[in-house]
């Protein structure tokens, strides 16, 4: 078994973001492994995807052709099944997306394969592939192996890899589809309403809010300074949990990813292991608490020690 095989995710006829993440995520790991890297994308007329995926770093394009282009986990475990029989990789990487989460488990435990889910970090040793997850809650990190497994497949993270950028000249080639008859039918796509069409993963500037803030009424005029600064307001969890901003507005292991972000402003945010799995990987990142020993400074580029309050007005003063 050798080679990383990537399993593309898209949806309304565009690749989504997370497929170039995977990618990245794949070539920086055949830079230390010299794995060959493989694409495979499924689909009703999977070439039409081909063109945005010859990217500096993949070897080859696998097009799956099915009797629908919408999501279907019958039809998605079928054929990365194929996939993995013709190619017999050693590496599946999978986003960690809802649609994933309908197929990947009955995939790896039908076939006997190494399987990790919400993976951030992946490496290989000796022994073989290691991923590293969050345990215990988020508040630790683990490593797992997967001693006597052939072929690993793990979900990534959305946002824990930075896309590729670069184009490059991979071969393309048609994998034959398992015939599988969907038992649903997919009638269009409806987004379900919400109260803030915030754009956390998409964001190059936030501003976030924590506990520090005290109480609901002081969350508008870090809102106020955001938006004179040309910042999204973010949060993290207990924020979110009392309802004092919407849920979109999360950051963190169970909210948005900072995907794009190359300023974060932490203010009154401890640095639990669950918020910084949303932002550590940020460039620049700046810390303000008033407890010099909280974690969030472990991570931040810049810190201040001081209230967050008075901080904000000196901002505003200053804009």
């Amino acid at each position: 078994m050798s080679g990383i095989l990537v399993v593309g995710e898209h949806r309304k006829g565009e690749l989504r973001p997370v497929t170039g993440e995977l990618i990245g995520a794949a070539v920086a790991l055949k830079a230390a492994t010299g794995e060959p890297v493989r694409v495979a994308v499924i689909g009703e007329a999977p070439e039409r995807y081909a063109e945005a995926l010859k990217l500096e770093g993949v070897d080859e394009i696998l097009t799956v052709q099915a009797v629908v282009d919408a999501f279907d986990p019958e039809i998605y475990e079928a054929s990365v099944r194929a996939l993995i029989a013709a190619r017999e990789p050693s590496l599946v990487l999978l986003p960690h997306t809802i649609d994933t989460l309908g197929y990947a488990a009955p995939l790896v435990a039908g076939d006997g394969h190494g399987f990790a889910t919400d993976v951030f970090g992946i490496a290989r040793d000796a022994d073989g592939w290691v991923a590293t997850r969050a345990g215990y809650g988020q508040k630790v990190n683990v490593e797992v192996d997967f001693p006597g497994r052939e072929t690993v497949v793990l979900t990534v993270r959305p946002g824990a890899y930075k896309p590729v950028e670069n184009a490059g000249a991979p071969s393309v080639a048609a994998i034959a589809a398992p015939t599988v008859t969907p038992r649903s039918q997919h009638l269009g796509f409806e987004e379900p309403a919400g109260s803030d069409d915030v754009d956390i993963p998409g964001s190059e500037f936030i501003l976030s809010i924590g506990r520090g803030v005290g109480e609901e009424d002081n969350v508008e005029q870090f809102k106020e300074l955001a938006d004179a600064a040309g910042a999204t307001l973010g949060c993290s969890r207990p924020i979110a949990d009392s309802g004092w901003l919407p849920k979109a507005r999360q950051v963190g292991q169970s909210g948005k990813t900072a995907a794009s972000c190359k300023l974060y402003i932490a203010m009154g945010i401890s640095g639990s292991v669950q918020h910084m799995a949303g932002m550590k990987h940020v460039d620049t990142i700046v810390a303000v608490n008033t407890d010099p020993e909280a974690s969030i400074f472990t991570i931040a580029r810049y810190g201040v020690v001081g209230d967050i309050f008075e901080i904000g007005q000196e901002l505003r003063n200053h804009l």
